[in-house]
């Protein structure tokens, strides 16, 4: 049997967490298609894997709807929602599988593929509950993903039992750890910080777009109570956040911490410079579905803290492979700061044993494997 034909949908051109899934994923299908709703970065490094790319005429309408959205906010974007489902569908057609990479991708997705009859996978890249989506989105996504996909792709166990504990059918979800493929930094953290024009001294980092749920505002919180540590926070807003980050700016100000903080912006040398800090901080305060940061961190061989809430403690292996501290808890998060940056011997041996854990858990070939396996079985391919 001939390799099935895929169609990846997204809903945005941007490049973050899930969109950087997206680009290892897609590897091994070379010469099928992406639909994204808007265009940008993530075009053309969809084009670089070898797909053929497609922008929607109608994307744009839908970057006002939020995951806590009300009914009232979506009104407005029916028509451009109807003009994307007639885009998804048409492009369906031509495909024997769809793979929905977004919420908003695979609410849209779902309608289309049902009409044209093709299977409809869903990368679930989210934790579905209050804290994430409104109650009426809740209701929309299980629903949909109940009747319309064969297949619920999640990242982590925390993820898989807030989808079934939302009403979503358990025989549908498939746990596929999300996989990074990264070469060793072979260049000290002393020659990296030169090179890359960072400050001397204990140096923190915090790696992940900007957004309030992904608390960089405790982490200014801790720097306060931190002394003679300088932090580097790269990321920026991406959806609609950009109030958020204007608050960071003034927090800077208002702790009295701007000569340490330097906001770098999106970047997309990050593997680099998490390997220049003495420390990487997870600090989101709602649970995370997964934490690429923190696999990138154990293999940078650095100290990762994170807060314990979702996938975090699965991947840190309970606090053996990093130092977990309670959410939203600026105190608890400056004390492991200073114990990070000791660089005791215990630290030394919890680093090597995290960078293992990432090398043996968390590989793009495991991903690519099960993910494969999973598109194949829904086109009906027994291989």
């Amino acid at each position: 049997m001939s390799s099935p034909r895929v169609l990846f949908v997204c809903h945005t051109g941007s490049v973050s967490g899930a969109e950087l899934v997206l680009i290892d994923l897609v590897r091994p299908w070379a010469g099928q298609s992406a639909f994204l709703f808007e265009d940008g970065p993530l075009h053309q490094s969809l084009a670089a894997c070898g797909l053929n790319v497609e922008i929607s005429r109608w994307g744009d309408g839908l970057n006002n709807v939020r995951r806590d959205s009300s009914f009232t906010k979506v009104v407005p974007v029916i028509g451009a929602m109807c003009g994307l489902i007639a885009e998804v569908a048409r492009f369906a057609r031509k495909h024997d599988v769809v793979y929905a990479n977004s919420q908003k991708a695979f609410v849209l997705s779902a309608i289309a593929a049902k009409l044209m009859r093709r299977p409809l996978i869903w990368h679930l890249h989210d934790i579905i509950s209050p804290a994430h989506f409104g109650k009426m989105q809740r209701r929309v996504q299980v629903l949909l993903a109940n009747h319309c996909t064969v297949n619920v792709v999640v990242p982590s166990k925390a993820a898989s039992d807030a989808f079934i504990a939302e009403g979503g059918r358990k025989e549908l979800v498939a746990i596929v750890p999300n996989g990074l493929d990264i070469s060793p930094e072979t260049q000290t953290s002393a020659e990296l910080r030169r090179e890359l024009k960072l400050p001397q001294g204990p140096l923190i980092g915090v790696f992940s777009r900007l957004a309030e749920w992904k608390g960089q505002h405790i982490v200014l919180q801790a720097l306060a109570k931190t002394p003679a540590v300088s932090c580097i926070i790269a990321g920026s807003a991406l959806f609609g956040e950009e109030a958020y980050e204007r608050r960071l700016r003034q927090m800077v100000g208002d702790l009295g911490i701007a000569d340490r903080v330097y906001f770098l912006g999106q970047r997309n040398d990050v593997p680099r410079l998490m390997r220049a800090v003495d420390a990487i901080i997870h600090p989101s305060i709602d649970p995370e579905p997964f934490g690429r940061t923190l696999v990138e961190a154990m293999l940078a061989e650095v100290p990762v803290i994170a807060t314990d809430a979702g996938a975090a403690s699965d991947i840190l292996e309970g606090g053996m492979a990093g130092t977990l501290v309670p959410p939203g808890d600026s105190d608890a998060l400056a004390q492991a700061i200073g114990k990070a940056i000791s660089r005791s011997p215990e630290l030394a041996e919890q680093i090597n044993h995290a960078a293992r854990r990432a090398r043996s858990h968390y590989g793009v070939a495991q991903m690519l494997d099960l993910t494969s396996r999973l598109i194949r079985q829904a086109a009906g391919d027994p291989a």
